[in-house]
């Protein structure tokens, strides 16, 4: 094997430093970045691992981690998360870093840019009890970080803030001989001075984000050739099939998808059943419930239908349970009066989110005792029901028996606070509400007492062999989110344990048995039948989806919390009762949406809530793109306002806005409102090309359902159409003889083609923008779906002398002083800092809780506290540039943290508990 690096190339560093540290045999060849080493390739890229087959690897991630897996240390999902993380959100933020850092001298501006990317990997430094990332020996995912942030954190002028976690595990990789030696070798010891020259000839595409498919797999590399982390390359014969395709699929047609209720399976057809997680109908859902569930199905569910697939979406409110019973019991109302205002309710948001729901349904239906009753007495009639008395937590003062949601206290594995007496958040094991210390009601705060109840359990051991091999072939060959495959895998790591399914309750489906006929199904067995039930509502010939696993794929999307419930429990339900049923095939889990820095919260007017969100004057399309934009597809996120107002005044607005509004006023203002004749050269195929690329990028990455990544792809088509358009200047060439004219009207209108494209990728995200651009184009109806189906072709859809309709902008700009204003309208009034004991109270290993108390902003009081920060601030970073004694150092960033608790305290902020040791650096 041969690798070739190049001198002041940062990504030569990492390559270099897993080089140094697996040992493998490898001639190491340093070139001048400009030289062409993959001779296939039109641009040069460096680094290069050519393998004894004679095949080049020219993504430094595959080449880490070709390397890794040579040396015999293969890959897990949490390293390949990391790594993934590496290219899509870290290595962007990074280049800009790098630019405004070596090129322009703003440093400050260098450190917003990084403040993000630093935060997420702090908290998840602090979440974990390891050295490194993944475990307390490197891997490979700690020298791809590492070595992306080495030219940032080894420049004593930046300051990233107050970062202990991250330069405790940057200092313990840094210190590797292996790093050393590679970061020397390429950067001589010069951090980001060192990659002046570097970042001067890179081209200023390659500092944009890119998302599109990537692979830490060296075999998959090779056989499909995904995305680099820089801008693509394109092949000459890459150039002349895309435009070749562009120009002689004028004529391609096809039917425009149409939907005739009822939807049923149909044989030769792709047949797809959508579910979302069914909200909870006592409350209104905030912005992570919707992003978490229904908005993302809906994207699926609408891209599937352009690709021509037979496509069903159900969903429906969860309406049974306790939760209901005391939302009644607060409002006034019967549990039916509040299911049926809470139905309506969420309908309408639903509505004005464009969910578009084949039928949304309800579970307090006959069709639901029906098919529930059903299930129990094929599982009861087959042996996979046991009988046992149970100790419950009942409260005395509220005169019942609690569900296991209506119970809090700590976790007797983690000692998280606030574990429900179901299930811990925070380290996600189960949990009986006995087992909890120190519970509480949380209706009344009571502490409740243990008293004895004879219930019916599901006998998950005794199903566990047919469940293991039902999830050896689904995890196998469907998609399923890396979240969803290590919850499941975690609870059979632990072992099966028999699952309650009934409760002390009255609001709910009863049972049928004579022995339990005061009792009714515990939720978590009820509430997944609703999918069948809510189908049934829709057809009576409901069982020809959901009892024909042959011919149907099941998709279902959720929050994480939910999946054990429908990748253990829920197919266990099914499995057993041995009736045919179809069992997810592809589960897609998100991780949570917080609310700037905190959590929603009703109570505390906390967050945008989903009949808020209409009032606030924006779009239902701007809602739908920012909310997907930050989907938490791989780690916790946070919706900003801030970030809200960037992406719309960025993205929308001067990107994509921009470029499909330059586009169509050029037909407009300089041809009569006709596309002109296109007579392409090669700067035409190059973008035709380009587009091209990412339109299968789009195509690839839906079909594996990563919504998020799918998105850039679109913005990263309008940003190559702006950069087609500034450069060619058609406003100028209209101007001058005829063959600028001639050339004017070719970019016209391959520009006007790209945006009615851009209509059609829209469509799933933004289904109203992407109306308004097609009738602003006069799109042929047809167009949509004649570029998604199949592989993913981009043809020329508007031909010379079609006319186009009456052109107007698509975006507006939010300004600053509307975002500040939903900033405080939205915050609350207070902010309360979560606990339940008080603030001396020791819990033990490392455990501590702060007592609950209301904490109010005092201004005055945060201004020089701000004042204080800056000026401690300053003196560490003295100090430390003076080399000091490290416990000098200590001590003042010691009182520079307690002067930022106190700032935050001052400020309103939460304080959260010290639930960690901290990491030793």
């Amino acid at each position: 094997m041969k690798l070739f690096v190049g001198e002041g190339n940062p990504h030569s560093v990492k390559v270099l430093a897993v080089l140094e540290l697996t040992g493998v045999k490898c001639d190491v060849q340093l070139v001048n970045n400009e030289e062409r080493v993959v001779p296939y390739l039109t641009r040069p890229v460096l680094p290069v691992l050519l393998l004894p087959s004679g095949q080049h690897l020219f993504s430094p991630n595959t080449i880490c981690q070709y390397l890794f897996d040579v040396s015999g240390r293969k890959a897990t999902d949490a390293t390949n998360q990391w790594m993934e993380w590496e290219i899509t959100d870290l290595q962007p933020a990074v280049l800009q870093a790098l630019h405004m850092m070596a090129l322009q001298g703003k440093r400050s501006e260098a450190a917003a840019v990084m403040k993000e990317p630093l935060s997420h990997l702090e908290q998840n430094l602090r979440k974990t009890s390891t050295q490194f990332l993944t475990s307390d020996v490197i891997t490979v995912a700690d020298i791809v970080l590492w070595a992306a942030l080495y030219p940032i954190l080894s420049d004593p002028s930046f300051d990233a803030g107050d970062l202990r976690c991250v330069r405790g595990w940057f200092d313990g990789v840094d210190v590797q001989s292996a790093c050393q030696t590679a970061a020397q070798k390429v950067l001589h010891g010069k951090s980001s001075e060192a990659l002046k020259t570097f970042l001067q000839k890179l081209p200023a595409t390659q500092t944009q984000r890119r998302d599109g498919q990537t692979s830490t797999n060296a075999a998959e590399e090779l056989s499909h050739n995904p995305a680099e982390d820089t801008e693509r390359v394109m092949s000459e014969v890459e150039i002349e099939e895309a435009a070749r395709m562009w120009s002689t699929c004028l004529k391609y047609s096809h039917a425009a998808p149409q939907r005739n209720h009822p939807i049923l399976p149909q044989e030769g057809r792709r047949n797809v059943l959508v579910t979302s997680a069914l909200p909870y109908v006592n409350n209104v859902p905030h912005l992570g419930n919707i992003i978490g569930c229904v908005l993302s199905a809906d994207v699926f569910a609408r891209y599937g239908r352009l690709r021509g697939w037979n496509l069903l979406y159900v969903c429906g409110t969860d309406e049974y349970g306790t939760a209901t019973e005391n939302k009644a019991r607060e409002e006034g109302l019967t549990p039916r009066e509040i299911c049926d205002k809470y139905y309506a309710i969420h309908a309408s948001i639903y509505k004005w989110f464009q969910i578009d729901f084949d039928f949304f349904g309800r579970t307090t239906t006959d069709r639901q005792t029906e098919i529930a009753q059903d299930i129990f007495w094929r599982l009861h009639e087959r042996g996979f029901l046991l009988e046992e008395t149970v100790e419950q937590l009942r409260c005395e003062s509220c005169q019942r028996f609690l569900a296991d949601r209506f119970v809090e206290g700590v976790c007797p594995h983690c000692r998280y606070p606030e574990a429900r007496g179901d299930q811990c958040d925070k380290c996600g094991r189960l949990i009986n509400a006995v087992e909890l210390r120190n519970p509480q009601c949380k209706v009344c705060k009571e502490t409740p007492v243990i008293r004895s109840s004879k219930h019916l359990f599901l006998d998950l051991p005794k199903l566990e062999g047919e469940l293991e091999k039902w999830l050896d072939q689904s995890t196998g060959t469907g998609d399923w989110t890396t979240n969803a495959r290590q919850i499941t895998r975690s609870w059979l790591r632990d072992g099966l344990k028999p699952r309650c399914i009934t409760r002390d309750l009255k609001w709910g489906t009863p049972v049928p048995h004579p022995d339990y006929k005061e009792k009714v199904f515990y939720v978590w067995f009820d509430a997944p039948i609703g999918y069948l039930s809510i189908t049934a509502n829709y057809t009576d010939q409901w069982e020809k989806w959901w009892k024909n696993p042959q011919q149907v794929e099941l998709y279902n999307f959720m929050a994480k919390d939910n999946v054990p419930f429908h990748s253990v429990v829920f197919p266990c339900s099914l499995l057993g009762a041995q009736d045919n049923y179809t069992i997810v095939n592809n589960l897609i889990a998100t991780e949570y949406l917080n609310y700037e820095d905190t959590k929603f919260s009703k109570s505390r007017g906390v967050g945008v809530f989903g009949d808020m969100a209409k009032d606030t004057g924006i779009p239902s399309d701007v809602w739908r793109f920012y909310l997907l934009y930050v989907r938490p597809e791989a780690q916790d996120s946070a919706f900003s306002w801030c970030d809200m107002a960037l992406k719309n005044n960025s993205e929308l607005l001067n990107n994509l806005g921009n470029f499909i509004n330059r586009a169509a006023m050029f037909v407009t203002k300089f041809f009569e409102g006709r596309v002109p004749e296109m007579l392409l050269n090669d700067d035409d195929k190059r973008l035709i090309a380009a587009v091209s690329w990412e339109l299968k990028q789009y195509i690839q990455l839906l079909d594996k359902v990563r919504i998020r990544d799918a998105l850039k792809c679109i913005l990263n088509i309008s940003r190559h159409g702006n950069q087609y358009i500034q450069v060619n200047e058609p406003w100028k060439k209209i101007k001058g003889g005829d063959t600028d004219k001639q050339r004017a009207g070719t970019v016209t209108g391959v520009s006007v083609n790209v945006a009615c494209l851009l209509s059609a990728l829209l469509e799933p995200y933004m289904p109203t923008v992407s109306q308004t651009i097609r009738t602003q184009l006069e799109a042929p109806p047809n167009c949509t779906g004649a570029m998604i189906q199949g592989a993913g072709t981009f043809i020329c859809t508007l031909p010379a002398g079609h006319r186009i309709g009456t052109v107007s902008p698509l975006f507006q700009k939010l300004e600053n002083e509307q975002i500040e204003g939903f900033r405080k309208q939205f915050g609350g009034q207070q902010t309360q800092i979560p606990s339940t004991a008080s603030a001396d109270t020791k819990l033990g290993a490392g455990v501590e809780l702060n007592s609950s108390v209301n904490v109010k902003a005092d201004p005055e009081r945060a201004r020089r506290l701000a004042e204080q920060v800056t000026e401690q601030a300053d003196k560490v970073r003295a100090l430390k540039s003076q080399k000091a004694e490290k416990s000098v150092i200590g001590e003042e960033v010691g009182k520079l943290l307690e002067l930022k608790k106190q700032l935050a305290l001052a400020e309103g902020k939460n304080q959260e508990p010290s639930n960690h040791k901290a990491k030793k650096k």
